[in-house]
């Protein structure tokens, strides 16, 4: 970069380096999302097509980011956990997290034909993002544990909510007060009894969110019998190593109790 005058003027950039030994966590968030989800008339109260839609665009994020563990969305939702060490844009923080947010807004818009086909997009979507760093595993779990607590919370109470209003006519302020200062128990209760629905037969995807990992598979017979002819040139180790991708699954899971944690001692134990 050439010298001027005027390149006194980057002494005002803050330093905003993530704290070393964290677990970094960056969260989107749809801006006014109610009024984008009612403007394009999204099913209440569960949107398949826009859940899809933002496992997609998470999709697109972790295939570019590296050092991108695993992914937890629900609803308009996404959170991103970098591994505990990464050094990816030397932990800026807003590099990081506007380098993400902006992929992820550009991907859902970019895929939206693929799941709402005869729906056209009205508006620009909006994605705000912040970032939180967690320095002890045991805060990173809690803190997923928090998101999947929120969307089972959530979930049963749009769950009841949307019943009472398409089912039984009810207004939205009526709903509200029939809702008002029930519990759980409560409104599992309602739906069984009222609705003959039992909460747990709900997909799974409602009521636990979806979670982005990446696995290492061996690759189809086809493709490895390709990769051997491409590389007869090279070492054995090499094209062993060949043979076996990592790809990204989406699941629908527990992620609270601690058998997930036992299940996949990568996630926590993941280096560069």
């Amino acid at each position: 970069m050439a010298k001027s005058k005027f390149e006194y003027v980057k002494q005002f950039e803050a330093e905003d380096r993530c704290l070393p030994n964290c677990w970094i966590v960056v969260r989107i968030d749809g801006k006014s999302f109610h009024r984008f989800a009612d403007t394009h008339h999204f099913v209440k109260p569960n949107d398949d097509r826009s859940l899809n839609l933002m496992t997609k665009a998470a999709q697109s994020v972790i295939e570019d980011f590296k050092d991108i563990v695993l992914a937890y969305g629900q609803s308009d939702e996404y959170s991103f956990v970098f591994r505990k060490h990464t050094n990816m844009h030397n932990r800026r923080g807003s590099k990081l997290m506007t380098n993400l947010v902006s992929l992820f807004s550009s991907s859902f818009v970019y895929h939206w034909p693929r799941y709402f086909h005869t729906q056209p997009l009205q508006y620009p979507p909006a994605f705000d993002a912040r970032i939180v760093l967690y320095p002890s595993d045991q805060n990173l779990k809690d803190y997923l544990s928090w998101r999947q607590a929120d969307c089972h919370i959530n979930n049963l109470y749009n769950t009841c909510f949307w019943k009472l209003v398409q089912e039984k006519g009810m207004s939205p302020a009526l709903s509200q007060e029939r809702l008002k200062g029930t519990l759980s128990s409560d409104k599992n209760e309602m739906l069984y009894t009222e609705f003959d629905l039992n909460y747990n037969n709900l997909p799974e995807m409602h009521r636990k969110g979806s979670l982005l990992l990446r696995r290492k598979q061996k690759a189809s017979e086809d493709m490895n019998n390709s990769m051997s002819s491409q590389l007869s040139f090279g070492s054995q180790d090499f094209q062993e190593n060949c043979r076996v991708r990592t790809q990204t699954i989406v699941l629908h899971c527990d992620i609270i109790s601690e058998k997930f944690w036992t299940e996949n001692p990568e996630i926590l134990n993941s280096k560069k």
